[in-house]
């Protein structure tokens, strides 16, 4: 490990793009430093390290870990994310979209900007949900306790700057530096909290060396279970038909089709957190307390069941969105391929659909416990509320191991592309040249 790790500093390109996303990320985190005109540098911050709702942990993750913070960053890369989710899902739906993704780096760039242009009204509407949902409702927010108009601007012009310029950061460290922006992003946001958290158990006055060594034992458990889900597929045979030209055999090779258990990733439960949260806004603001509290009791049993049916519901959703049986069975006989002792065609699209099924019932019950992990540590473990127990919980940890896996994949092929470079420059490479030379 250390002598790869002294691999990848030694080149130079390498060391630069690490030190650009350390130098990015440290901008980011800065911006929260920088609070919002008008505002109280306090205000929510208790809030979200008492906060019980499922709901407002994800949100905290997304943003990057600054809700509850008068910070012009408290959008985070929330807008842009979901920016991003409306326009793969409009690719699989919309005839139009799907044939500018085809045209290659030309329609993803027109794709990518049209993504940038929607982040701007996306982040105007949570602007304002924040406003009328936090601001103008929560007392001592505000510096001078006036919700005017002229604040309720500033606010939102404010909050929607940051997210745009969290969005400019981001792409910087996808274009310059290692891995995706955006998910560098949130896992700083998630890693960011843990040391107040800590502090706040330190604090508190409870058995603070049995609890972090719970958190600890807790913690390695989710992130084994994590890691053995993220890796695990099934893998569908392949076989290439022969062709016979003369006295040469072409093809033949077998491969495999992977489906992963876990294809859907986060994106279930940001889809059921944010149905969540409409409800619990709208029963708040008409004053329908009982069912606000239905909405908000994490470890109730209405409050679970409809979760985790939603998780389950938007799992199918989404892999069905995404992955098309029919359009794979139809590249696979385009190109001569096919499943041993499955018919090319309607029975290969049905073969793979039900194993599909199978597939995503499985990851969509991995899913659902990870949504809910985080209620019943909330609930038997007082001392690890708020951050920490969104740490500790599944969604979080789901994250940053995604997160750290696509990095780990991404150095790996820094190394492997640099240790290709050394020996076709001064190994092998060179010595082959020079006897190349010689016996010509």
């Amino acid at each position: 490990m250390i002598q790869k790790f002294r691999q990848l500093m030694s080149s130079p390109e390498t060391r630069d793009k690490v030190v650009t996303t350390l130098l990015l990320l440290l901008a980011y985190r800065a911006g929260f430093h920088i609070p919002i005109p008008g505002t109280s540098p306090e205000f929510l911050r208790e809030a979200s390290e008492s906060a019980a709702s499922t709901v407002f942990g994800v949100m905290n993750a997304f943003s990057g870990g600054a809700i509850g913070q008068t910070a012009i960053f408290s959008l985070g890369i929330m807008p842009y994310i979901s920016a991003s989710i409306i326009f793969s899902v409009l690719g699989k739906v919309s005839p139009a979209i799907e044939a500018i993704q085809k045209e290659g780096a030309s329609g993803q760039k027109k794709i990518n900007q049209w993504t940038r242009l929607s982040t701007v009204p996306i982040c105007l509407i949570q602007a304002l949900f924040v406003w009328f949902g936090v601001f103008s409702q929560t007392p001592g927010i505000l510096s001078d306790g006036n919700p005017s108009m002229k604040m309720a601007f500033v606010v939102v012009l404010s909050l929607t700057a940051g997210a745009l310029f969290v969005m400019w950061l981001g792409e910087l460290i996808t274009e310059h530096g290692i891995g995706n922006g955006a998910s560098l992003i949130i896992m700083g946001g998630i890693i960011s909290s843990m040391p107040s958290a800590l502090y706040g158990i330190f604090r508190s006055g409870q058995d603070f060396y049995g609890t972090v060594l719970t958190l600890v034992s807790i913690w390695v458990s989710i992130v084994f279970v994590v890691v053995y889900m993220q890796k695990g597929e099934r893998r569908i045979p392949i076989q290439y038909a022969r062709l016979t030209r003369g006295r040469r055999v072409y093809g033949g090779q077998k491969h495999f089709l992977p489906l992963k258990i876990n294809m859907a990733g986060v994106m279930p439960i940001i889809f059921a957190s944010a149905l969540f949260m409409i409800p619990g806004v709208l029963f708040e603001l008409f004053g329908f307390t009982y069912m606000r509290n239905v909405f908000t009791t994490t470890d109730g049993f209405i409050y679970v069941t409809t979760y985790l049916l939603m998780v389950f519901w938007f799992c199918f959703f989404w892999n069905n969105l995404m992955f098309q049986p029919t359009e794979i069975a139809s590249n696979l006989r385009e190109h001569g391929s096919f499943i041993p002792g499955i018919r090319p065609g309607v029975r290969t699209a049905d073969y793979i659909k039900g194993s599909l099924k199978r597939i995503t019932l499985a990851g969509a019950a991995f899913l659902a416990l990870i949504a809910v992990v985080p209620n019943f540590v909330t609930a038997n473990i007082p001392e690890l509320r708020g951050s920490m127990a969104y740490f500790l919980g599944g969604t979080s940890v789901l994250i940053v191991v995604g997160v750290a896996m696509d990095m780990v994949d991404k150095l790996n092929s820094q190394l492997a592309m640099h240790n290709y470079e050394g020996f076709t420059k001064t190994g092998g490479g060179a010595a082959w040249a020079k006897r190349g030379k010689k016996s010509s």
